[in-house]
């Protein structure tokens, strides 16, 4: 992600944080939690132009009524203190995506929210030289037959490097590292699921996250802000002590099995993975600086999901 889209993200970050905010304070007692995340977001949010900001605000107000919709706990008027606060980037290595954590203190109750501005990607994960995928994304180490089928490529890139080479002077960096390490990485998947049937949901559970959260994303150019939820564990969408959700969301069903995984048709960069209730994802293979890294990333979307997740609340603004 270039440094403007990161300070877009966080920009936003910082602006659907204080709408959401500002707008349970017409209701009930709320505090923004001022840590070093929220002090980025800030930084990043001052660099925005008066016309960015007051399209941030826009969008970021848009979604509020829909949260509170779904969410009745936010705005339950108590004696307690609710707080909002912006997570670090590193709970994003261990699973969790919510950027906004919302909570009150006289239960044990929170919510999130992952924040996107102008972007569809679950994550960019890396694939690298020295990286164990396996142990970090369904918790069983890669097999020594992974890690001697993309050491060649890691030595050529290395070489490359060292020579001071760039991507674009590779030959073909399709053939020379991206389907080698496409193959190996599909057939480590492969090799781990037919040996323990549990892997299937862990790989979703990290490429999703461990915890629910609802995913709001501004679409500037359609001056639209949608929310989706992700409802696994079933800790969303539940009552409080005197109202019901007034707009009431499903449990989505996480999968139990790998039906596919192989090329897109035509592509040399991206892979497919199929499970069953639904979900389906595209793992596009890039590298992430045009300097030669022994590390590459993966742009990881959604493609297909359960017709229960598959419900989108759409924030005109």
């Amino acid at each position: 992600m270039s440094n403007r889209s990161n300070n877009q993200g966080r920009a936003y970050e910082y602006a659907c944080l204080h709408s959401l905010e500002q707008a349970i304070q017409t209701i009930r007692q709320a505090q923004i939690i001022e840590n070093s995340s929220y002090q980025s977001a800030k930084r990043a949010w001052d660099t925005l132009s008066e016309e960015e900001k007051e399209l941030y605000k826009l969008s970021s107000q848009s979604m509020t009524s829909t949260i509170f919709a779904m969410e009745p706990r936010i705005i339950e008027i108590t004696n307690d203190l609710l707080s909002l606060y912006i997570q670090e980037d590193k709970h994003g290595e261990i699973a969790d995506v919510r950027d906004i954590i919302i909570q009150r203190n006289d239960i044990a109750w929170e919510i999130g929210l992952s924040i996107k501005h102008n972007h569809m990607a679950v994550k960019h994960s890396r694939i690298a030289k020295n990286l164990d995928f396996g142990d970090k994304w369904y918790g069983t180490k890669c097999s020594q037959s992974y890690w001697d089928e993309v050491k060649p490529v890691f030595d050529f890139l290395t070489e490359q490097k060292n020579a001071g080479m760039l991507f674009k002077d590779l030959e073909s960096k399709e053939e020379q590292v991206y389907v080698p390490l496409l193959k190996a990485f599909m057939n480590e998947i492969r090799k781990q699921v037919a040996l323990d049937d549990r892997i299937p949901r862990h790989l979703v559970e990290y490429l999703l996250s461990k915890y629910d959260f609802y995913k709001v994303i501004s679409i500037d150019e359609q001056r639209l802000t949608t929310i989706q939820s992700f409802n696994m564990y079933g800790t969303l969408n539940l009552p409080c002590s005197h109202a019901l959700p007034k707009i009431k969301i499903p449990i989505i069903e996480l999968p139990t099995t790998l039906l596919f995984i192989g090329f897109k048709p035509e592509s040399k960069t991206t892979i497919i993975m199929v499970f069953d209730n639904g979900w389906q994802f595209s793992f596009r293979i890039h590298n992430a600086s045009s300097v030669i890294e022994t590390s590459l990333k993966f742009d990881i979307q959604i493609i297909g999901m359960p017709a229960s997740a598959n419900i989108t609340f759409n924030c005109k603004w």
